[in-house]
């Protein structure tokens, strides 16, 4: 749980970035409707979630740095018995002011003829531009609407993007947050060990996603994306969400699944065989992926470049396919060619955090950024085996990848998702209880 306090510090450190002569505008996310009068569950923008906990749609969060009579504005809805009779409480204009701490509320309604007189006298607003065209086109429109309630009176001469201020500042991690991230890796954890014991010939992957979901919703805690639990050749589909087939007796099962936890998100990956025994095949395949997840691992490290552990990880793949008689030659001239790209398609990881392919930019000065204490990435190496005649039969249809979030510690990795097992000898120990 983030304090209110925190909400409140993570406002006045952006307006600082921003300077004084700005104004701060960011929307809250909007219901989405599926049909009739039903709703898709309703998720907060992920932005305006960091800077106030607010979890209601139509709102307009205002930060007006040096405004006498308040610098932190949110325009919400208004407390309403009858509609919260049928939707549920509202926060209300009091509640924001009590609860998130801000120094002024006003009814969402009255945004057209409040905000354009917020512009005045500010050199620039910040917004995410290009996130929403219909928003981008009220900022316009506010701006304009100031332009002609005070003539000659300019507006501010800047619409700028808030996206580089913000999202370097959801970059690095609070104690609190991790906080979050850790319960939403033990609950994860948790999903994937009861998808394993679960599992057994005869099951099918919509079996396993119920395992899945009846975990996290247990913990009150949503699924952080659609889970992937792809059955034997399933796995070399790399965003198969159908999760609809029968799993393959002697196959095995890849599971990407993860929740979130007070809207912070966990990514975990892992590939286990239905019986509960890895044949000699998929065992080496999957060795080979353990191998280079360990060894990746151990480059998230503080002032080590982000790009480090995806480099080692393509190393070990790669000296590992030339053993396995996938790939030919030498390591160097295989790395050099991206020969492992064929078997291996995606980068090692992202950032995570309130998004699971969370914010924040990965190269500065077009070098790649260096690891900072509190940053948080998954490491996901995989293989993906195909079935064209040059493969060996043996290997034919293996997809493996294992995934865990790792948060950059003071004194190396922290493994957030260490509560699943990732190596075979494990995964087996753990099916076989």
């Amino acid at each position: 749980m983030i304090e209110p306090g925190e909400f409140a510090t993570r406002r006045r450190e952006l307006m600082n970035a921003a300077g004084d002569r700005s104004l701060i505008i960011l929307a809250s996310a909007g219901e989405r409707l599926r049909n009739g009068d039903s709703y898709y569950p309703f998720r907060q923008d992920s932005d305006f979630l960091y800077l106030t906990g607010f979890n209601e749609p139509d709102a307009v969060l205002v930060l007006a740095p040096g405004r006498k009579s308040g610098e932190q504005i949110l325009f919400c809805r208004e407390s309403d018995p009858e509609r919260e009779r049928w939707d549920g409480p509202r926060l209300g204009l009091d509640g924001a002011r009590e609860q998130l701490g801000m120094d002024d509320a006003f009814p969402i309604t009255d945004i057209d003829d409040i905000l354009p007189g917020l512009m005045e006298d500010r050199d620039r607003v910040h917004h995410l531009v290009g996130k929403d065209a219909d928003f981008d086109r009220r900022v316009i429109d506010w701006r304009n609407r100031l332009r002609n309630q005070k003539r000659g009176h300019s507006g501010p001469g800047e619409i700028v993007s808030l996206e580089h201020l913000l999202h370097e500042q959801r970059l690095l991690k609070s104690a609190a947050e991790l906080r979050c991230m850790r319960q939403a890796a033990k609950v994860s954890a948790e999903a994937h060990c009861q998808a394993m014991r679960a599992c057994r010939p005869g099951m099918s992957e919509a079996q396993i996603h119920a395992e899945l979901l009846k975990v996290f919703h247990a913990s009150d805690c949503p699924p952080a994306y659609q889970p992937i639990v792809a059955g034997g050749a399933n796995a070399l589909i790399l965003h198969y969400i159908a999760n609809n087939q029968p799993l393959p007796d002697d196959g095995l099962l890849l599971i990407d699944a993860g929740c979130e936890h007070h809207g912070y998100a966990a990514d975990i990956s892992r590939t286990f065989p239905v019986n509960g025994r890895f044949s000699p095949a998929q065992r080496r395949i999957h060795e080979v992926v353990h191998a280079a997840q360990l060894a990746a691992i151990d480059e998230v490290r503080i002032d080590r470049p982000y790009e480090a552990f995806h480099n080692t990880a393509c190393r070990v793949l790669t000296e590992g396919l030339i053993e396995l008689g996938l790939l030919e030659g030498n390591v160097e001239d295989n790395l050099a060619e991206q020969h492992y790209r064929r078997f291996y398609m995606h980068k090692t990881g992202h950032w995570l955090g309130l998004d699971v392919h969370d914010v924040g930019d990965y190269r500065i000065d077009e070098q790649s950024r260096l690891l900072e204490k509190n940053m948080v990435v998954t490491v996901e190496p995989g293989l993906y085996i195909g079935f064209e005649d040059d493969i060996p039969t043996e290997f034919r249809g293996i997809g493996v990848r294992i995934e865990d979030d790792v948060r950059v510690g003071p004194d190396g990795p922290e493994v957030l998702t260490a509560g699943v097992p990732a190596g075979a000898d494990d995964i087996e120990a753990l099916m076989a209880r």
